[in-house]
């Protein structure tokens, strides 16, 4: 199950604001990801479902290391990759390893809400790029709350599709790890998003 889309941004106010001129809702901070450069917003999409735009976060400055999702190198923003669901990362990190898949390693995260509440988590690596960045990386919220639950709503998440040039491999990699998104054949890798808004259907990319 989907849990949440990343959004990629070189500058995340911009983006902010971008969206809600195009989706007619407006994103709400998140908090920063401390160590790792960079902050977010959220906006609800669906029952556990999130939208997250994420961008440098200027209140880490000495951040030298390469933020996640490619952010360094965008010039513009982006539907990078999605996370899924998932209670069982270590099981399904052997299944995919199996399979030739390598998710990366599990590992835990934790940030701040602007309320002061503590979102811990356990995922596989972000950083591993596997299938041009097709193949989701997997979450565990544990005992924290869904970050949907106090992202602004009005938006839901009516399709999720990939395309890849090589769709039956992407399909197979799916099955092995239980991802239920459309694949077509493209000539070039993305994602697309389709978003139900008060400004109407979005495509987001």
């Amino acid at each position: 199950m989907i849990d949440h889309l990343v959004y990629a941004t070189p500058d995340l106010e911009a983006s902010i604001a971008h969206l809600e001129t195009r989706l007619g809702v407006r994103a709400e901070i998140g908090g920063q990801h401390p160590g790792l450069g960079t902050r977010n917003a959220l906006l609800a999409i669906g029952d556990r479902m999130y939208l997250e735009i994420v961008g440098p976060d200027p209140l880490q400055p000495g951040h030298v290391e390469p933020r996640w999702f490619g952010i360094d190198t965008l010039t513009k923003p982006r539907l990078a990759t999605w996370a899924e669901a998932s209670t069982d990362l270590e099981a399904l990190r052997a299944r995919a390893k199996r399979a030739g898949i390598a998710l990366g390693d599990v590992s835990g995260g934790k940030r701040m809400r602007p309320d002061g509440q503590l979102l811990s988590w356990r995922v596989t690596s972000p950083f591993a790029v596997i299938a041009d960045g097709l193949v989701p990386f997997f979450i565990d919220w544990g005992a924290s709350a869904h970050p949907s639950q106090h992202a602004p709503t009005g938006l839901t998440l009516v399709s999720l599709r990939v395309k890849h040039p090589k769709p039956a491999k992407l399909k197979r990699a799916y099955n092995v790890l239980g991802v239920v998104v459309t694949v077509r054949r493209g000539k070039t890798p993305s994602i697309t998003a389709m978003l139900d808004s008060p400004k109407g259907l979005v495509r987001l990319r």
